[in-house]
């Protein structure tokens, strides 16, 4: 009886899909598991054998608990708005969803090949209308609340209304914009209703606001901080620059200390919750105020050091800030303007990374120290960020490097504060053992003494006061592109209005052409039908706004991270029409007890996901604040690349070992052309349509072969290493694909890639498939086993609950080969044995655990089956194998019980003929025995 993997595991996929044998049910007596994937982007590429493996991770332990007698959830589904579709859609003119689509058959099947254990029943997509209909929800939720510190929560916009109506806004405590103007109850009800929304804006936990963005022209789209690498968006390296917008953010500062707070009370990587403690940028210090000599304007600034303020020497803007313009002398406006620009093509990131390089520029203007009246230079700097506190920096060279090197570089004052501390080689960014000096009130004073003391002086002088920071800036929520959620928004009289729930969904509506219009608005700007017609609740023709009763609808949609911020949620009721989750479904379910996914998610994600749970959590919408109770992020497989050399200049490509001192240029391979002993396949590689350039390239050959140069590097499409999942499963199995992958290395660990590795994984199990069977088909015996089978057993029953358990899943597949080497040593055909094995092996290898528990005569799937009990007795010793040596060399061994006496022990051995031979009738000079250890007979 032959192993046939294919048949075999097309049989059981069928059989899983067609039984819902992984179906989750909301009610249930037995414990509930909730497991779950970072949802995949559906790339028109598909999947390769790296992307599985978080999927596998959870597939194995979702698997488990069900053995374990949980009611397990482990949905699937697809973050299908984006960027990507949308380009192709620009490409070929093909609708984006007409491209996600087939993206996501493609991986549908994909997934299905390799046996995952998910509950399809339940699958969301992000691009869906019955899915984003509740985003939009959850937006008008949030349009519709604001943030009462207080309370320290979200409350309702009728609350704060209620305040205005009562008492103005003196006492209201909220997180709001900065420049909030005081009125009374009187004046509220005195204001127009305009007046009356533009002030709600100000408070609102989602808000339009002119905003500094990452503008891409190519894209066409303002990009996050996350999507920007090196300057240039993620997405296809194209330029970004900064420029302001009227944007949707999402007030998310107001959940600041929340979200760092809550990091304690979550099992996430502790690097991860460092990325996100950074990221939010917690610090304390001092709001101060610096008026601008000469002009009606003030300068705020946040520092962490107030105690230094007698070194400030000059002030460093971002060239971004508003003042700019205004305080610019007429001398300094070319240079300015100039800088601005520039400025304007680099990212925050960039600007942020980049050290080493010293710019800015003059204004011309001054501040006045608020202590001192001494006239402060402004200057502008890219090392500023108008994003970052205020926009502005009081610059203090003796204690601050970067301000430092700024004064040095362009030759301004640096005043030394610091008691004792030479500050002619660098500043002193010290705070224990120092002293003030030169500083005044404050001379004399420590650091912490200094802090108090100045921040006192500061509110009671009116020129500041004491302030906690964070780094973390409001999230803009606007994308100008077609792919993504249409915002439930009009305009009337240019304030913006929510489209009452009941309507719900705005659907996305047809345009003939993806790119931003030709004035520049967002690609919905070229739809002919994007009006909201406030009669009929419908979506009508533009050319029918009047502005009285048909108002003209947002033209940006939402952003990638909108969707993937709670779809977690709408698993547990994915199919339910009349709420984004019953609360009968998310009592039970609550949140996630395991997450897996990329770490790469830490600040984008991760940490939005945990922003929208907060507020719903606040507006009584979800029973807990925190998503995913554990988080574990998988490491990345890495790709082999195959290098071919062309000698520089020619088209010529010389094999590996043949390079010398040549001066050659590597090119990648495509790996499916090289064999494993590193050949290339010329013919293939001249016909291949990537490399039409080489068709006529001529390769000189070492042996007759050309051997290509090998390099680790991250699977990647455009480096031709990739390796598709199907052609394993193909080959060797999906059982195959799944135990490989899990025993490349830990979990978390970056491990590189090499498919020949796998015919060891296939080997075992054909090895296993033998245990069960012979050439007449299943051959297993109802016989009691034996003491040495039963400690095979009960030793891999108790090292795989471990590994399982703690996510060491790579040392569970060595116990398994282990075990199956063991029991095919002992020649074990036991179903007492076999029949548990294969329970322990199915979350890793389910189909070929599903077929041979049913060849065993088993009608319900292996899926539920308990997961076998550990037995200690069966791992405890009862004898002792003794080595007896006679004159220290070893002639036998002697099976003894280990609780046999010392004399017993002598006896028993004394009286072996095999004593006696090695004796021949001699006396003993003396007899060593060490209980449990040795026996050495000294003649």
């Amino acid at each position: 009886m032959q192993y046939n993997h294919q048949e075999i595991e097309k049989k059981w996929q069928k059989y899983w899909a067609d039984q819902g044998t992984f179906k989750a049910e909301n009610n249930s007596d037995k414990p509930k598991y909730y497991v779950l994937d970072m949802f995949p982007y559906p790339s028109g590429a598909g999947l390769h054998v790296g992307h599985p493996l978080g999927y596998i991770a959870s597939d194995i332990y979702a698997r488990y608990k069900r053995h374990k007698g949980f009611n397990v959830l482990h949905p699937q589904g697809y973050d299908s708005f984006g960027l990507p579709a949308e380009q192709y859609a620009i490409q070929t003119g093909q609708h984006p969803a007409i491209t996600t689509e087939t993206n996501i058959k493609t991986y549908r099947r994909q997934l299905d090949n390799i046996g995952f254990s998910f509950d399809w029943s339940r699958e969301v997509r992000t691009s869906n209308p019955e899915y984003y209909k509740w985003t939009q929800w959850i937006f008008i939720q949030l349009f519709n609340s604001w943030y009462n510190k207080d309370t320290d929560k979200a409350e309702d916009i009728a609350t704060l209304v209620a305040k205005f109506e009562a008492e103005g806004n003196t006492n209201v405590n909220a997180v709001a914009d900065e420049d909030i103007t005081i009125f009374s109850a009187e004046e509220w009800k005195n204001f127009s209703n305009k007046e009356q929304q533009e002030i709600l804006l100000q408070y609102r936990l989602t808000f339009l606001s002119d905003t500094e963005v990452n503008w891409c022209p190519a894209l066409g789209t303002v990009l996050a901080n996350d999507e920007i690498v090196n300057g240039v968006s993620e997405r296809g390296g194209h330029p970004v620059v900064r420029k302001k917008m009227t944007q949707w953010s999402m007030r998310i500062s107001a959940y600041a200390q929340r979200l760092l707070d809550g990091l304690q009370n979550i099992d996430w990587p502790q690097p991860l919750k460092d990325s996100q403690t950074n990221w939010i940028g917690r610090s304390q210090g001092a709001m101060v105020s610096f008026d601008v000599d000469g002009h009606d304007a003030k300068i705020d600034v946040f520092t962490t050091r107030p105690d230094t303020i007698f070194g400030v020497s000059f002030m460093t803007l971002a060239p971004e800030h508003d003042l700019v313009a205004q305080i610019t002398t007429a001398e300094q406006k070319e240079v300015v303007e100039a800088y601005v620009e520039a400025t304007a093509k680099r990212s925050e990131r960039d600007r942020m990374a980049d050290v080493k390089t010293i710019s800015g520029v003059f204004t011309g203007a001054y501040a006045l120290h608020p202590f001192t009246g001494k006239q402060v230079p402004i200057w502008i700097g890219d090392y500023v960020l108008a994003s970052y506190g205020t926009g502005a920096v009081m610059a203090v060279p003796c204690g601050d490097q970067r301000d430092y090197d700024f004064a040095k570089h362009f030759g301004l004052e640096i005043p030394n504060i610091f008691a004792d501390i030479d500050i002619s080689e660098k500043a002193n960014d010290a705070k224990d053992g120092i002293k003030l000096a030169n500083s005044d009130f404050l001379d004399g004073l420590n650091y912490k003494k200094g802090m108090k003391t100045v921040i006192y002086e500061l509110e009671k002088r009116g020129f500041g006061y004491g302030k906690i920071n964070y780094r973390l800036r409001d999230a803009v929520f606007s994308r100008q592109r077609y792919w993504g959620e249409p915002f439930p928004v009009y305009y009337k009289d240019g304030m913006p209005q929510m489209i009452d729930a009941k309507h719900l969904p705005i659907v996305l509506p047809e345009v003939e052409k993806y790119l931003p219009t030709e004035d520049g608005k967002p690609p919905l700007g070229n739809a002919e039908v994007w009006a909201w017609d406030t009669t009929t609740n419908t979506v009508v023709e533009n050319s029918k706004i009047d502005n009285e009763t048909v108002f003209p609808l947002e033209l940006n949609t939402m952003p990638g991270w909108a969707g993937s911020s709670w779809y977690f949620n709408r698993y547990m009721d994915s199919n339910n029409e009349g709420e984004f989750v019953s609360k009968e479904a998310v009592d039970y379910w609550k949140q996630i007890d395991l997450y897996i996914g990329g770490s790469e998610h830490a600040t984008g994600h991760l940490l939005y996901a945990r922003f929208w749970q907060k507020f719903l959590f606040d507006r009584g919408l979800l029973p807990v604040d925190e998503f995913a109770k554990k988080l574990i992020n998988q490491g990345m497989i890495l790709g082999t690349s195959a290098f071919v050399y062309r000698v520089e200049g020619t088209n010529t490509f010389v094999s590996k070992g043949l390079i010398g001192d040549k001066i050659v240029q590597p090119i990648h391979a495509d790996v499916s052309l090289v064999n494993s002993s590193d050949e290339l396949d010329i013919e293939a590689f001249k016909k291949h349509p990537l490399n039409v350039d080489f068709k006529d390239a001529e390769f000189i050959l070492e042996d007759g072969k050309y051997i290509v140069g090998r390099e680790v590097e991250k699977m990647s499409k455009s480096k031709y290493n990739v390796v598709n999942p199907d052609l394993i499963c193909e080959e060797y199995g999906a059982d195959s694909l799944r135990l490989f992958e899990m025993f490349l290395g830990p979990l978390e660990q970056t491990k590189p890639w090499k498919t020949s590795g796998i015919s060891g994984v296939y080997s075992f199990l054909k090895k296993l498939w033998k245990l069960f069977t012979d050439e007449n088909g299943i051959n297993v015996s109802d016989a009691e086993p034996t003491k040495d089978e039963l400690k095979t057993l009960h030793k891999t029953i108790k090292k795989v609950e471990e590994d399982i358990e703690n996510f060491s899943f790579n040392t569970s597949v060595s116990t398994f080969m282990i075990a199956v080497n063991e029991l095919t040593a002992l020649k074990c055909n036991k179903r007492a044995i076999l029949e548990p094995l294969l329970v322990l092996i199915s979350p890793y290898a389910p189909h070929i655990a599903e077929e041979l528990w049913s060849q065993l005569g088993h009608d319900e799937s292996i899926a539920t089956v308990a997961f076998p009990k550990f037995e200690e007795k069966h791992l405890v010793e009862s004898s002792k194998n003794y080595p007896v040596s006679f004159n220290g060399k070893m002639r036998f061994t002697l099976e003894l019980p280990l609780d046999m006496s010392k004399d017993e022990i002598e006896k028993t051995v004394m009286a072996h003929e095999k004593t006696q031979q090695q004796l021949q009738g001699r006396e003993p000079k003396k007899v060593i025995i060490v209980p449990g250890k040795i026996i050495n007979i000294v003649g």
